[in-house]
């Protein structure tokens, strides 16, 4: 029997207060608030989306106990943190440091970093009149910033026994490597600095590393992925994920689930067929980005967040979803791995596992009917 393939999910960690937010909206604001305010902005429309554990504080060892408790019993094996950092340092990074890495449970799932090197306008409710202004440069990142923090990467997360190794190393994602690589100053500087990043996780006794591209591959005409692949192989990644399928066509304001589905899996094959370095396929449980709106403009098509809602995005749908990554992986199509589900968390997105308050812990338990769980998954071998 073929081994079970790593389950990861994106965690997305702004349910905590965090002082550069605080700055903007005022002292006690989370994301918590963009959830809770959010409005039905189409017939048939179903928000607020409400999480069944309440709005919890992250940063809390206990909460993120319960996570991780509910994360393994239904088969996520790891949890790959959205980190942000300014070239003025990191910030949304206490749920990390202070609940994940002080929950009492936490050695029962890996987890790993993806530096989301984009603007944090991002996570904040967008006006249909006034553009979102860009209060931060999240995208340039230079290379005193990228040394300083793998640095402290390698000293306070890339040691640690349950840090996530899959595909021969230690995994680390990159949100936007263009622009990453753009801000280092081209190709050479960026390859140089990723080999140096190498380096130094490998002088730290911690093997090898797994640079992994988060990319969105929109274009499918012959031969661009391949081209792809052979300039990121220069830039020094081994390894490439998205955050979320592509699909997205003229529909607006609501598309039915399993079309986006339709769109997105056939993509999945195709990345895991073409690459020849591994691709972790994806397996989204919904969208919907509306509540990041100004709930009081009108609700037109007028770019993120004002896009269209993946509507009936059942458990049901979400599991055919989850069985067609399962075959594929089980053919040996699959490439790598790991398989990735966006996202833990994204409630404002439309884009979380966590139970609500209208299917409970349905699309977890669509995970584990998929693909039970690794304890499962080692007895059935063992039989």
């Amino acid at each position: 029997m073929k081994k079970r393939p790593l389950i990861a999910t994106y965690y997305f960690p702004n349910w905590h207060c965090d002082p550069r937010i605080e700055a903007l909206h005022g002292k006690g604001w989370t994301e918590w608030r963009v959830a809770q305010h959010a409005t039905p902005r189409f017939p048939g429309h179903i928000q607020p989306r409400v999480p069944l554990w309440g709005y919890q504080d992250e940063s809390r060892p206990e909460v993120m106990a319960q996570k991780i408790a509910a994360a393994r019993n239904y088969g996520v094996d790891a949890f790959i943190f959205d980190w942000y950092c300014f070239n003025d340092g990191p910030y949304r990074e206490r749920a990390l440091n202070e609940g994940f890495l002080a929950a009492p449970n936490r050695q029962e799932i890996q987890f790993a970093l993806m530096w989301c090197n984009h603007d944090p306008i991002y996570a904040h409710p967008g006006s249909y009149w006034k553009p979102a202004e860009k209060n931060w440069d999240g995208e340039t990142i230079s290379p005193k910033t990228f040394r300083k923090w793998c640095d402290y990467y390698i000293a306070h997360y890339f040691n640690q026994p349950n840090y996530l190794r899959v595909d021969g190393g230690l995994y680390f994602s990159i949100w936007n490597p263009e622009k990453m690589v753009d801000g280092f100053g081209g190709k050479t500087a960026a390859a140089a600095l990723f080999r140096e990043l190498r380096d130094k996780v490998a002088k730290a006794g911690l093997g090898e590393l797994n640079l992994n591209a988060r990319g969105s591959w929109w274009d499918r005409t012959p031969g661009w992925l391949e081209s792809e692949e052979k300039k990121f192989r220069e830039y020094g990644f081994n390894s490439f994920s998205a955050y979320q399928w592509n699909g997205f066509g003229e529909e607006f304001p609501a598309m039915e689930y399993r079309v986006w589905m339709s769109r997105g899996l056939p993509e999945q094959e195709e990345n895991c067929r073409r690459f020849t370095l591994p691709y972790s396929p994806i397996a989204c449980a919904g969208w919907d980005s509306s509540p990041r709106t100004v709930q009081s403009d009108m609700y037109e098509p007028r770019g993120y967040p004002f896009s269209p809602v993946a509507v009936n995005n059942t458990p049901e749908y979400f599991q055919q979803a989850l069985q067609f990554l399962k075959e594929l992986y089980d053919s040996g199509v699959c490439k790598s791995e790991m398989i990735v589900v966006p996202c833990w968390n994204e409630w404002t997105e439309g884009s979380y596992l966590e139970p609500d308050t209208r299917y409970g812990y349905g699309y977890l338990q669509a995970i584990k009917n998929t693909f039970g769980t690794e304890k499962t998954s080692r007895k059935e071998r063992s039989e």
